[in-house]
């Protein structure tokens, strides 16, 4: 299970809305003061995700949650959306240049461009019937996992047991 922390944000029956924060590798790199992954980070900012998640446990607006979700879905649809389009895109323009330039008598690096499109719109219209079928599948919908525990206030007595 991948867990994230997150503030709830707005509540329905049986779901929540979170924000949670948008994290990058670059502050644990030394070499994030001159990479361009760090430059374009800190360019856009810490934007906050909102997501909509499964709530069993019945949080407020406010609270402070640990969402989680399957490795495996999270496995599954990246590379639904990552790679199905894209090797779409490639066998499509392979067989683009190697099957229909010669028996059309095409030059090859057109067929090659018009049918690498054409996989690629095949591939995303892959992803979005993917993406409604997977919407309804419980598995991949992140779950509210547990509440945070708040610190206690400072107006607030503790006492403490020294041993």
């Amino acid at each position: 299970m991948i867990e994230e922390r997150a503030t709830v944000v707005h509540t329905g029956e049986g779901i929540a809305w979170v924000q949670a924060g948008r994290k990058s590798a670059c502050s644990g790199c030394s070499l994030s003061k001159g990479c361009g992954v760090a430059a374009l980070g800190r360019m856009m900012g810490d934007r906050c995700a909102t997501l909509q998640v499964v709530d069993p446990l019945s949080v407020r607006s406010g609270d402070e949650v640990i969402i989680g979700i399957e490795e495996q879905a999270l496995l599954r649809g990246s590379l639904a959306v990552y790679i199905v389009p894209l090797v779409a895109m490639i066998l499509s323009a392979l067989a683009g240049s190697a099957l229909l330039a010669p028996w059309l008598r095409l030059p090859a690096e057109g067929s090659s461009i018009v049918t690498g499109l054409l996989g690629l719109a095949g591939g995303l219209l892959w992803l979005s019937r993917f993406s409604r079928r997977v919407g309804r599948d419980a598995r991949y919908r992140p779950v509210i996992l547990r509440k945070v525990q708040q610190a206690p206030t400072a107006g607030r007595y503790i006492p403490v047991v020294r041993i």
